[in-house]
């Protein structure tokens, strides 16, 4: 019997990873997988390598933004976050992620953590007091959060959004800095009062966080970039908030309550305290977490978050004495066909829809293709995924085995061969030599270069087959057992192959075994040490199918489908409140919506007032508008710089396109269209504010002159 090598041995280690946690106010996304499909991946190889790895995670499950959608839907906060949690852990089971534990961040475990990190630190003086000036609500008699103000957006000017960020442009703001804030609770205009908050000390830790930037314990281009965050010198953070609050309330200090960003990290070692407490191994606990502790901690986070996790969380672990993480791996953001993932382009894909029409295993192949170490952001390319796929895990590895297989079960009763030529085994032991690179790629993080070398044994077993034709050479009885060992080989490359995919595709890895009657847990670093020589396997049934094009193109449309339902009932609740506010003014107001030529009888026209005008900066044509049109102010941009200068314009009027759908422009978002008449440049011709000068600017118009 051929045998080769040697098996190898490395001394076992105690790790504990981590993904973010998911906010638990809304659905897991194709965005979100990344970060979850890399981790899996991750830890699927160190247990394979023979370390003990423990996964957690957690819904990060506190905030203002819960308790608003719990009150939309009628339902409780803990109701809700009960609701999404059992979705998300539907969703990602469906992803074959294996957690050892998914937690909340709204347990016991991380009341009590959150509240013996929070007293430690307040004890050797890393949390203060401060006033700080904040929205209050005169009427309801209570301090305000964010996401309890709403107004017009600072930036673009985009009405009804909240106090901390604008969903149209993505500016985020102070609420104070809204423009005519109002108090979602009772529509009262807010007013500035000072209020007593904490803070936790970030400056006092400026020496140890130094230390922590220089440890390796970030990527180069990461560390470099919270490095800067010491050249305008350290600031005390905000870690309260006040009631109503969904959270947990701060001790010592009644009706205050942790921001939802200090508890959320700790929800991590709640996790695991949870993990430990349900495995019967308490004791576990303080092997992980306490400062001398010899476990690795890894965290896997996106890089929009890294300034919580690569400065404020270290701190609160070192003021705790609370081990600091090993490291933190930081990722890029997806995006689909080269663009920002879309709602109306069907691109923004939620992870249910994707399992309604494809294998999950096909995307998490995809995304390894794609990952590497360093933090750039990753794209789904729809087609090049079809592509990859078809050819990659179809064309090239699962074809090894339906072509081999045949062969075995039809001429040789489902036997492999006693031995292999000299040649064959030869490829073999180079094939699982290359193991060893393979896995310390993962390890390293680098799957798209592990992906690489993996399809180039795919390549070579293709070869080899294609050059040695076993459809040929089984034909004749003198060569009959030359097919039956070129087969063999071909049976135990693919087993090989597996082997090193096993992290990327578990499913595919243990149909395998079964196919090849191998334990299920036969995947791993030295699995495959010798070849399988004289085993009987079972006959070959599809273990994948190709992705049709169709496939892909009905997930497309559920996705817009599910983005037009949610549009309608939102435009439907926006209708309503047009048609009460256009009977006050005898106006018809139709929904926003695109309109071409053939739907000119529906273009709603409005002669509209300029309340402002300003010049764009960085634009040569364009000015920016305010324009009362009726029941509503809207900002428009127009290209009539040339004829008009801005104080020109005020109180001025013009025929407005009304019901033209928003656009999205550099300068920000611009919601109707001005009519003018003339041929341009300095003739542009809008109607004239005086009263009663209709007839007389008719007149001008018909003979060419400009309307002043």
């Amino acid at each position: 019997m051929n045998t080769i090598g040697s098996t190898r041995k490395q001394q076992q280690e105690k790790i504990l990873v981590t993904s973010a946690l998911p906010y638990a106010n809304g659905s897991i996304h194709l965005g979100h997988l990344v970060e979850y499909i890399q981790t899996d991946i991750w830890v699927r190889v160190q247990k394979a390598l023979g370390n003990t790895c423990t996964y957690v995670c957690a819904d990060d499950a506190h905030g203002t933004a819960i308790m608003i959608r719990a009150e939309k839907e009628g339902i409780s906060p803990e109701a809700l976050i009960k609701k999404v949690k059992e979705e998300h852990e539907a969703d990602f089971s469906g992803f074959l992620i294996d957690f050892d534990k998914y937690h909340s961040t709204h347990s016991e475990e991380n009341r009590t953590l959150a509240e013996e990190i929070f007293l430690a630190n307040y004890k050797q003086g890393a949390v203060i007091e401060k006033n700080v000036s904040q929205l209050y609500d005169p009427e309801k008699k209570m301090f305000l959060a964010d996401r309890f103000v709403k107004g017009t957006c600072p930036k673009c000017q985009a009405k009804e959004q909240y106090g901390d960020n604008c969903e149209v442009c993505g500016a985020t703001y102070e609420a104070k800095a809204l423009i005519d804030p109002i108090s979602v609770f009772s529509g009262a205009k807010p007013e500035e009062k000072s209020n007593l908050q904490l803070f936790f000390d970030l400056p006092k830790f400026e020496e140890s966080l130094g230390a922590w930037l220089d440890s390796n314990s970030l990527q180069e281009e990461v560390a470099n970039k919270l490095k800067e965050w010491f050249e305008t010198g350290l600031k005390p953070w905000d870690i309260s908030r006040e009631s109503p609050y969904f959270g947990f309330e701060i001790p010592n200090y009644p009706g205050k309550y942790f921001y939802v960003w200090l508890d959320a990290p700790i929800g991590y070692i709640a996790s695991f305290k949870a993990h430990c407490d349900e495995t019967g191994a308490p004791e576990k606990f303080d092997e992980y977490w306490k400062p001398n502790s010899t476990a690795k901690v890894y965290h896997f986070i996106g890089k929009d978050i890294i300034n919580f996790h690569g400065l404020f969380w270290p701190a609160m672990l070192k003021g705790a004495n609370f081990r600091q993480p090993t490291a933190i791996f930081a990722h890029g953001f997806l995006t689909i066909n080269g663009q920002k993932m879309s709602k109306s382009r069907g691109t923004f894909i939620n992870a249910r829809t994707y399992l309604n029409h494809l294998d999950p295993e096909y995307l998490r192949y995809y995304f390894a293709s794609k990952l590497n170490a360093s933090v750039e952001d990753l794209d789904l390319n729809l087609e090049d995924f079809m592509q990859r796929v078809n050819t990659d895990l179809i064309n090239k590895y699962i074809n090894i085995a339906s072509r081999c297989a045949r062969f075995i079960q039809n001429d040789f009763n489902g036997k492999l061969a006693a031995e292999m030529t000299d040649s064959g085994l030869t490829l073999y032991q180079s094939c699982y030599e290359e193991g060893l690179g393979i896995f310390e790629d993962y390890r390293a993080r680098e799957f798209s270069r592990a992906t690489r070398k993996i399809m180039q044994i795919a390549d070579k077993a293709n070869q080899f087959i294609d050059a040695e034709k076993p459809w040929l050479t089984i034909k004749a009885d003198e060569t009959k057992a030359q097919a039956h060992q070129v087969c063999t080989l071909g049976i135990n490359l693919f087993r090989l192959i597996t082997n090193y995919l096993s992290p990327i595709l578990p499913v595919t890895s243990c149909k395998v075994a079964d196919f090849l009657n191998l334990p299920e847990k036969s995947w791993g670093l030295t699995c495959a040490h010798s070849p399988l020589l004289n085993t009987q396997i079972k006959p070959y049934e599809p273990l994948m199918r190709r992705i049709e094009k169709k496939q892909i193109e009905a997930m497309v449309d559920d996705s817009k489908a599910d983005f037009q339902s949610k549009g309608n009932e939102a435009s439907s609740k926006t209708k309503s409140k047009k048609e009460k506010q256009s009977k006050k003014n005898n106006v018809t107001a139709e929904p926003l919506g695109e309109i071409n030529i053939q739907d000119l009888q529906k273009i709603d026209l409005r002669i509209g007032k300029i309340i402002s005008a300003e010049a764009v900066e960085g634009a040569d044509k364009l000015l920016k508008l305010k324009v009362d049109v009726g029941d509503e102010n809207r900002q428009i941009f127009a290209g009539i710089k040339s004829a008009y200068s801005p104080d020109q314009l005020v109180g001025k009027h013009t025929l407005v396109v009304a019901n033209l759908a928003p656009r999205k422009m550099k300068f920000g978002l611009s919601e109707g269209m001005l009519l003018a008449a003339g041929p341009g440049g300095e003739d542009i011709w809008l109607l004239s504010p005086e009263p009663n000068s209709h007839k007389d600017n008719e007149s001008k118009v018909k003979a060419g002159m400009k309307v002043k």
